[in-house]
């Protein structure tokens, strides 16, 4: 499937953009009016980042930046963390 996210599965939507013209109440006119409607697709922000699977192994998947935001998922450990050993 494609153009999804593996984590919450989003998919692109559709809807209407609109299109208007006239000025604004607030700035002294009569108000905006629609003057046409479109359809169209919104796209969900998929980002193809390294995220750390069950086993310790790296995968790498298509996440949407929402996914990413709220800790959904866990990146990899990139290296090591620094320990001083006295010996």
């Amino acid at each position: 499937m494609g153009m999804h996210c593996t984590v919450c599965q989003k998919t692109p939507q559709r809807g209407n953009q609109k299109t208007y013209r006239g000025k604004a109440k607030y700035l002294g006119g009569v108000g905006k009016k629609i003057t046409g409607i479109n359809k169209r697709v919104y796209k969900p922000n998929l980002q193809r980042i390294r995220v750390a699977g069950e086993g310790g192994e790296t995968l790498r998947k298509w996440v949407c930046a929402q996914c990413i935001r709220s800790g959904k998922i866990t990146k990899p450990v990139k290296r090591k963390p620094f320990s001083t050993v006295v010996v």
